[in-house]
């Protein structure tokens, strides 16, 4: 397939495979209206699907050469300016962002359920352990996916087990075991899209459980930028030491590129001060991860999703090796 973005042709081409779907077909979405960033090139064509039987529907009528990407609340994306050639899969809170109690320490929630929502959810049930989801700007499918975690709490130490299709559709069913989580990672197959998942905390007080979400709140206006156009955490943390005391170090607290910056309040945090583009915000990152392997010798690890295509004669090399 061409790399080039053209997604009324793509739709073209495959439209008819795609007669039966409940969901919205979108060609040339600009990415710049779904991520925090509001950065970044075009999805060549998003789908968001009606439920998860959409989804497989749409899954086993796409053709196996079309790439197939999911995203979800958009919160810790970057999305390079070339767009992203194929599909753009999109969970909506609509088909996928119900939660719900099942059991006395128990809650299934969908994939598109925001952190907070499922934090609030929790409170209401009595049930503790998710106090940490209050303070993370994601969704539940970034979460499981990331191994997502706050405040001395990861999403592995929830989950019981996750629901999820392939890409040709089939349903699979994932023991906490089976989704291989490490810090900041899961093990789980790249190519399978989460639906949903059974989550377990403890039994709990409410005013404790109040009480945590508090803190939590607390610490996050008081240490990021939260009412910033960010993606969170840019980097994740290095084994012994955190990613931020790294960044000041090497003398990037404030550093800017273009309309990007890292942010002089937390400056493991990345921000578009209001005309950063996808190329301004790759090109500080990767110079953030020059300067600090230059000068303590660590290697930091993108913890942002990156997606797409440079431009052409805009690429960003990996530790660009020169300090700006």
């Amino acid at each position: 397939m061409s790399s080039r973005i053209d997604g009324e042709a793509l739709l073209g081409k495959l439209g008819d495979r795609f007669s039966g779907l409940r969901g919205r077909l979108t060609p040339n979405m600009g990415m710049e209206k779904v991520t925090w960033f509001r950065a970044g090139g075009p999805a060549e064509v998003m789908f968001q699907p009606a439920d998860e039987e959409d989804l497989a529907a749409f899954l086993q009528a796409v053709p196996e050469e079309y790439p197939i990407l999911v995203v979800g609340i958009g919160s810790n994306l970057l999305v390079r300016d070339g767009g992203v050639p194929g599909f753009v899969v999109r969970l909506s809170a609509k088909g996928f962002g119900e939660v719900e109690r099942v059991g006395d320490t128990q809650l299934r929630a969908g994939a598109a359920t925001p952190d907070k929502r499922l934090a609030a959810t929790a409170l209401e049930a009595k049930i503790a352990g998710f106090h940490f989801y209050h303070g993370i700007p994601g969704g539940l499918g970034g979460a499981l996916r990331m191994n997502a975690g706050a405040n001395g709490v990861e999403t592995r130490e929830r989950v019981v087990e996750v629901r999820a299709l392939d890409r040709k559709g089939n349903v699979h069913i994932l023991s906490n075991a089976d989704m291989g989580y490490a810090y900041r990672h899961s093990g789980a197959a790249k190519d399978l899209i989460f639906t949903s998942a059974l989550l377990e905390g403890t039994p709990g007080e409410t005013y404790e459980i109040q009480a945590a979400m508090n803190a939590v709140q607390q610490h996050r206006e008081t240490v990021q930028p939260i009412r910033e156009k960010t993606g969170g955490s840019t980097f994740k943390n290095p084994e012994g030491t955190s990613a931020w005391k790294e960044i000041d170090a090497a003398g990037g607290r404030g550093l800017m590129i273009g309309g990007a910056q890292m942010s002089p309040m937390h400056c493991n945090f990345m921000i578009n001060t209001g005309t950063a583009t996808g190329h301004d915000l790759e090109t500080l990152g990767e110079t953030i991860r020059s300067r600090v392997l230059q000068n303590s010798g660590i290697h930091l690890h993108w913890e942002i999703k990156r997606l797409g295509l440079f431009r052409p004669g805009q690429e960003v090399q990996e530790y660009l090796g020169q300090l700006l």
